[in-house]
């Protein structure tokens, strides 16, 4: 038996019309939110950050590698992970194409994670992927910009994801009730996945706040001049799926 709305074509047609009104104005509305995101003020980075790469130990400030703009995709891969994480690595089979197109548009973008390197390389190799990847292990990189928390954050909500409070995490990943006890949560719960935005510009390195939960990164944006296509964006936004055998 039909359960759905039928109808003439004329009809239909009048419907879509009406929706596609709706979706024009959707559409505004996300145009002026994303001027707003433009205009939030970018931050210094004065930290010393360092990293392992393949070229050896690196700045924050190589990894741009002669870029004005570089993009950070915070992989989900911590010391004590025996693989990436699945929805990040589905995320990462399309990085290959977008970092050339990216680099060719005064853009780096790498993955780093706080496995050791060697770590990172052997998952690279099996996924067959060619973008630069960078190990922050043993630093303070992904704890500063709030996608990794220790087990002390883990355990009393004392940390930060996507501009709010945390909540304090069950053993088995989910929210702790209110008063009750809390075990050892997975150190996969310790590490989050995100996009961080950096520029460079007299010589100095500048942060670019966008979201860092899995919804559409905002393209990066320098004198007016936008660098990633919305393909990018949304190829850079999926999830889902998992990682190669």
């Amino acid at each position: 038996m039909t359960t759905h709305m039928t109808g003439t074509r004329e009809e239909w047609l009048a419907a879509r019309l009406d929706l596609l009104k709706a979706e024009k104005e959707l559409t505004r509305r996300s145009d002026e939110l994303a001027q707003r995101r433009q205009q939030l003020p970018w931050v210094r980075v004065d930290k010393a950050y360092r990293f392992d790469t393949d070229e050896g130990s690196a700045s924050l400030a190589d990894l741009f590698k002669g870029r004005s703009q570089l993009l950070v995709y915070h992989f989900m891969f911590g010391p004590d992970y025996k693989a990436g994480c699945p929805s990040c690595s589905s995320i990462a089979d399309g990085f290959n194409g977008i970092a050339t197109h990216l680099a060719n548009h005064d853009v780096m973008l790498w993955a780093v994670s706080r496995a050791p390197l060697a770590k990172l390389n052997a998952f690279k190799q099996r996924m067959g992927w060619t973008f630069p990847w960078a190990s922050s292990h043993g630093g303070d990189f992904n704890f500063d910009f709030n996608v990794s928390l220790t087990e002390q954050q883990q355990r009393d909500g004392g940390f930060e994801y996507n501009y709010r409070p945390g909540v304090p995490l069950r053993g088995d990943g989910g929210p702790v009730p209110a008063g009750a006890a809390m075990t050892d949560g997975p150190t996969f719960m310790r590490d989050r996945p995100g996009m961080s935005a950096f520029v460079r510009e007299d010589g100095a390195v500048y942060h670019r706040h966008v979201s860092v939960a899995r919804s559409r990164p905002q393209r990066p944006q320098r004198n007016g001049r936008l660098v990633a296509s919305p393909q990018v964006r949304r190829k850079l936004s999926q999830v889902g799926g998992g990682a190669r055998a």
